[in-house]
Order: C-alpha cells, then sequence, then structure tokens
C-alpha cells in the first residue's frame, strides 16, 4: 500500500513541473525560457552564419548555390535581429526589471507569458519554411525583391508573418515593461534612483512602441501588394520602392538601438559592482540613453544615402547621425571613469564589458565615415558596412548579453560559472570576433560588395576571407564554451549566496535563486545603491563587517 501511494504521488509530480512551465505567468521563469529559447535561435543563426563563410572561404567555391546562399543570408540576419538580440534583452528585462525595482511580478503577468508564446510561434512559422522554401530576399526585404514576382514562395509570406507575430510580442513585452517600471517600484525608488539598467528597458521599451506600429504598416503593405492587388510599392504602377525604405528604416535604425540600449544597461550595472566604485555621473548616462533614443528617431535616412533623395536631406541626416556620437560617447567615457583607479575585480563579466567598450568604439568610429554621404556613396554595399554592422550589433548587444549572463547566473541558478572557462570563452570570442570582422573593413575598402556567395582567385580578396572564416569558427567555439560552461555548472558550479558579488541593486536582497514571491519585505530605498544601505544598516545593528564578498572568496579560491 505503501508503495502504490508513493506512485501516485510521484507521477502527478513530475508531470505538474512540466506544466508549470508551459503555464507560467512568474516573470522569472518567463525571463529563463525567453533566454533559452533566443539562444537556441542564437545556435541556428551561427550555424547559418558559418556555413555561409565557408562558401566564401576560398574563391569559385561551389558549396552553396547563390540561391541558397541568399535563403541563408535572409535567415540569418532576420534570426540574429528578431528572433535573438531584441527578445534575449527582453529575457533578461523580464527576469530582473521587476527585482530590480522591488516588485512581486510584472504588471501584467499573463500578458507577459502571451509575448513569450508569440515569439515561439514566429519563430516555428519562420523556419517551417525549410521544410519547403525559405526567403531569399534579405532580412530589410526590399522591393522587388521581396515582390511576389520575384519571390513567389510562401516564404517571403512566412517572413512577413514572423514580423507581425515578433511584433505584436515585442510591443506587448513594452507596455508591460511600461505600466511596471512606471507603477511599481519599491518606496524611495523615485526615477533619480532608478537603476541604469531599468532606465535602459524603459527607454527600449519606449522605442518599441514608437518604431513597431511602422513596420507593421511596411510589411501589411507589402503583403497586400503580393497577394490583393495593391501596389504600394510597384513602380510600374506608380508605387515606390523608396517608401519601402522610408517605413523600413524609420523601424530599422531605432531597432538598432532598441538592440544595444539594454546591453549598455547591462554594462551600467556590471562595470561598479566590480569596480568596487559607484557609477561615474549617473546623470549623465541615465540622460544619455534618452538622447540617443531621441536622435535614433530622425537619422533613418543615413541607411538610404544611395537612394534617390535631396542633397539637403542627406546633409540633415549626415550631421543628425554625427550627433548620436555625443552621448554614446559620453556613456563610454563614464564607463572608463568608473574603472579609472577602481578596485578591479577580474571577473569574466568584467572582461566582456571592457571587450564591449574596445569593440562598439570601433563600431561608432567606422560608423561616422559612413554617415558622411559621399564616403557613403563608396563604401555602400560592400563589406565595409558588413564589418561596421557587426562592430556595432556584437559589440553594443552580444558581449553586454555575455557579461549579463556571467553577473547574473549565481542569482538565476544559485551557482556560479566556472570563471577559467569564462575567460576562455571571453578570448577565443574576442580574438575570434577581430579576426572575422576586422578584415573585412578591408575587403570592402578594396570592392568587395555584400549578398556576393563567390568571387574570382584574382581579386585580392582571398586571404582576407580565409582570415575572416577561421576568426568565424573561433567565435563559434568561444560561444560553445559558455554555452558548456552553462550545462556543467548548473549541476557541479560552486555554491553561491544571496549577495555573491557584494551588488548594489536590489535582486541581491532575495535569496539565489529568488522565491516565487520575489520579496517577503520590499526594503525601502535611500539611495541609488540600495543594497549598500542594507549591509551598512546590517553591520551597524550586528557590530560585524563583511569585507570580502563570496564571489571575491570563490575567485580567489
Amino acid at each position: 500500500m505503501p508503495q502504490v501511494v508513493t506512485d501516485t504521488v510521484f507521477v502527478p509530480r513530475r508531470r505538474l513541473r512540466w506544466i508549470d512551465w508551459v503555464t507560467t505567468t512568474d516573470h522569472k521563469r518567463i525571463g529563463i525560457m525567453y533566454l533559452v529559447l533566443t539562444f537556441v535561435f542564437f545556435i541556428l543563426g551561427g550555424v547559418e552564419a558559418l556555413l555561409m563563410r565557408v562558401q566564401l572561404s576560398v574563391p569559385s567555391n561551389t558549396l552553396l548555390s547563390g540561391e541558397h546562399y541568399n535563403e541563408l543570408l535572409t535567415m540569418h540576419g532576420t534570426t540574429m535581429v528578431f528572433l535573438f538580440v531584441v527578445p534575449v534583452m527582453a529575457g533578461f528585462g523580464n527576469y530582473f526589471v521587476p527585482l530590480m525595482i522591488g516588485a512581486r511580478d510584472m504588471a501584467f503577468p499573463r500578458l507577459n507569458a502571451l509575448s513569450f508564446w508569440l515569439l515561439l510561434f514566429g519563430g516555428v512559422v519562420f523556419y517551417a519554411t525549410l521544410f519547403w522554401q525559405p526567403p531569399e530576399a534579405g532580412w530589410w526585404s526590399y522591393p522587388p525583391l521581396s515582390s511576389i514576382q520575384f519571390s513567389p514562395s510562401g516564404g517571403q509570406d512566412a517572413w512577413i508573418f514572423l514580423i507581425h507575430l515578433t511584433g505584436i510580442s515585442s510591443l506587448l513585452g513594452a507596455i508591460n515593461f511600461y505600466a511596471t517600471i512606471a507603477n511599481m517600484r519599491a518606496p524611495g525608488m523615485s526615477w533619480g534612483r532608478l537603476p541604469l539598467f531599468v532606465w535602459a528597458i524603459l527607454v527600449y521599451a519606449i522605442l518599441l512602441i514608437i518604431a513597431l506600429p511602422v513596420v507593421a504598416a511596411a510589411v501589411t503593405m507589402l503583403l497586400a501588394d503580393r497577394h490583393f492587388g495593391t501596389h504600394f510599392f510597384d513602380p510600374v504602377a506608380h508605387g515606390s520602392p523608396v517608401l519601402w525604405q522610408h517605413l523600413f528604416w524609420f523601424f530599422g535604425h531605432p531597432e538598432v538601438y532598441i538592440m544595444v540600449l539594454p546591453g549598455f544597461g547591462i554594462i551600467s550595472e556590471v562595470i561598479p559592482v566590480f569596480s568596487r566604485k559607484p557609477i561615474f555621473g549617473y546623470k549623465a548616462v541615465a540622460a544619455s540613453t534618452a538622447v540617443i533614443a531621441f536622435l535614433a528617431t530622425l537619422v533613418w535616412a543615413h541607411h538610404m544615402f544611395a537612394s534617390p533623395v535631396p542633397i539637403v536631406v542627406l546633409g540633415f541626416f549626415m550631421l543628425s547621425s554625427f550627433l548620436i556620437g555625443i552621448p554614446t560617447g559620453v556613456k563610454i567615457f563614464n564607463w572608463i571613469a568608473t574603472l579609472w583607479r577602481g578596485s578591479i575585480l577580474p571577473t569574466t563579466a568584467l572582461y566582456f564589458c571592457v571587450g564591449m567598450i574596445a569593440i562598439f568604439t570601433v563600431g561608432g568610429i567606422t560608423g561616422i565615415f559612413l554617415a558622411v554621404f559621399p564616403v557613403d556613396w563608396q563604401l555602400n554595399d560592400t563589406y565595409f558596412v558588413v564589418a561596421h554592422f557587426h562592430y556595432t550589433i556584437f559589440g553594443g548587444a552580444i558581449f553586454p548579453v555575455f557579461a549579463g549572463i556571467y553577473y547574473w547566473f549565481p542569482k538565476m541558478s544559485g551557482r556560479f560559472l566556472n570563471e577559467r572557462l569564462g575567460k576562455i570563452s571571453f578570448w577565443l570570442v574576442f580574438i575570434g570576433f577581430n579576426a572575422t570582422f576586422l578584415v573585412q573593413h578591408a575587403l570592402g575598402l578594396s570592392g568587395m560588395p555584400r549578398r556576393i556567395y563567390t568571387y574570382e582567385p584574382n581579386l585580392g580578396w582571398s586571404t582576407y576571407n580565409l582570415i575572416s572564416t577561421i576568426g568565424a569558427f573561433m567565435l563559434g567555439v568561444g560561444v560553445l564554451v559558455t554555452i558548456v560552461n552553462v550545462a556543467r555548472s548548473l549541476k557541479v558550479g560552486a555554491i553561491a549566496g544571496p549577495d555573491p558579488w557584494k551588488g548594489n541593486t536590489l535582486e541581491w536582497f532575495t535569496t539565489s535563486p529568488p522565491p516565487p514571491n520575489n520579496f517577503d519585505v520590499i526594503p525601502r530605498v535611500r539611495s541609488l545603491e540600495p543594497m549598500r544601505d542594507i549591509r551598512r544598516q546590517i553591520e551597524r545593528q550586528t557590530g560585524a563587517t563583511q569585507k570580502t564578498g563570496g564571489g571575491e572568496r570563490f575567485l580567489r579560491a
């Protein structure tokens, strides 16, 4: 009889664990599901990139046809932008924004769950095209390449469906973030005491709310052109392909900062903790986030310098593009000033932060070159643009994502990641990334156009392309090391306490991992660094002084 009772109890519990994940509205579980799903798409997009690099590693390669190369290009770009970089930031935001502001959940928990499932369904619909005909018009899908005449298969329609599903997902998530941050902050957490990562997520949400309806309108018009006899983008019937460019890039350039601003927020949280100093110029860093977002909505046409646009308009967009360098430079100088003469704790998370500053600075400098429209006329649609784009996005978003993983993994799992493996991963990623994309500046300057799948051996591009391919595989191995590190540390990682790094923000006030309700008692916030205040209060009450955090002891061991 006891055995029967045990069996009848055991089986439902195991099934309930699966049901709990599928039906959960807990922001922490949803955040973890976002992170896991987006990293699955990251791996898929990385494999697609490696296949393209293998094709270009030697001249006159026949591994891929031109059609298959275009399909891989479209799948890779769409996956990385719409299925990884934007939603992975939503994953970090879902997990940590309520914890950092002292809330017990998001404002609309069920809406939060719906956002995740819409993202999953959009990715499934998009990758289902592998079984018939993937889209091949690029992740930007310029007409007429995306018209029914040039892309008659259902793959392009699936791309449109993906944009709608992921767009609704991001829009609902953005509304949820805004409502949560505006209404659910802990007592005493005024706007002037908001953590910088939360500031970044707030501006990220506002940009999504502004930009997503525009791209939704654009893809709806494209769908109508393809199937319902309209001619919005058909020049033969007095439509305008340039209209698509305006609509797409009015969304597309804010999208760049939708991807990197949360990354800036992660950097702004990690550097002060491992420098053992407050962030230098909190107000300047927070204000620069808002200024970048404002300017990002004004510069979309610098993606269209080769389009038939009047010179006076080109001049306006050139100057406004220069202006973005000012608030971005404020952030970089403030991060460096925070590191300067700090008590540096050399963790893997800090390595990725410093790597981000170096990589993104290079991307910003090449962006200034491309903002000069006569220079852009020469370099447009060359590999120089490919290199600039990846230095900006990989530096501004992917390096911070890895910094966030190494920084917050103890909070999410209760265990440390292995620091030795982490540093190996960093150097493989850092060296591999630069080997891949630094030489592409030279390829672009020597005239290699983007979106070509083969080239002749006498053009002088062979060595650079081989170096780029070797670097891409090194980069891939570096990412794989972190994935192995995460899987291994979930089982055998050193145990982390609730506040292993001696952090500054309220997520470190809870246990690791946090309980379902986040906080039994929500502390009152009295400064920019509430956890430092709490530690000082405990020291005064107990007379004990903790000079070394668990993370420092772990690193020394």
